[in-house]
């Protein structure tokens, strides 16, 4: 039995008792927790995780790196041509943008990695136990995703392309969470200066045991997935 089912099972009034008032308050309260939980982890315009809880998950990620030696991925977005978008299509246009490009994000990922909206119209992608080149495939197949895809607005389509960087934190690198995000945003400015729509990664001639992928990843990465056209499944 799951441990939110066994606590579910002890939630009930004692035998005899028809109604338990502080059991109904437990019930709301916990409802509350969990609504405010919500609120304080998730950006309110894409549905994704915010730059707090990121930051979180980023450091505990880098931590379990310590504990293992398996690399911790990350990946640095930002659509291409932005304020161009707002331009022609106004705010809300924009809005619209950033939801479409979320949507795509988190149906191209797998379940495991954890996409947020770092702020404006960049994201990051926390790649949990991922080696490079396994990250950079990633990577690859989201860019693809999003260039295939359209935004519909007012009647109207509008194509929409990004630019990414990638890279990896291995075990005994002398790095802060800044540092790791400042690296891989290096990678992501050199995708833009490159002309965009495009994928830009640390060298893997730097990490030598990093080019093999694992069974599991490759289970990860080439399982199943909905297609980009398809609504999302949330």
């Amino acid at each position: 039995m799951s441990e939110h089912k066994e606590k579910d099972r002890e939630m009930i009034c004692p035998v005899g008792v028809a109604d338990c008032q502080w059991l109904t308050e437990l019930k709301d309260l916990q409802a509350e927790n969990a609504e405010l939980k919500q609120l304080v982890t998730t950006d309110t315009l894409t549905g994704l995780y915010n730059f707090r809880y990121f930051r979180e998950m980023l450091a505990k990620e880098m931590e379990q790196t310590q504990r293992s030696g398996i690399p911790t991925g990350l990946i640095m977005i930002d659509l291409d041509f932005f304020k161009a978008i707002n331009d022609e299509w106004g705010h809300e246009g924009g809005n619209q943008a950033l939801i479409m490009a979320a949507s795509v994000f988190r149906q191209a990922v797998r379940l495991s990695d954890i996409v947020c909206r770092y702020g404006g119209e960049e994201f990051a992608i926390i790649l949990p136990q991922t080696r490079l080149a396994t990250a950079v495939n990633i990577a690859e197949r989201v860019r693809q995703w999003l260039e295939q895809s359209t935004v519909e607005f007012d009647e109207h389509q509008f194509p929409i392309t990004a630019s990414f960087g990638v890279g990896v934190y291995q075990r005994g690198q002398a790095m802060t969470a800044e540092a790791f995000i400042d690296s891989v945003d290096q990678y992501l400015y050199q995708a833009k200066q490159q002309g965009r729509n495009r994928v830009a990664h640390a060298d893997f001639s730097s990490l030598p045991t990093e080019t093999s992928v694992s069974a599991q990843e490759k289970s990860d990465l080439f399982g199943n997935r909905p297609d980009p056209q398809q609504p999302d499944r949330d």
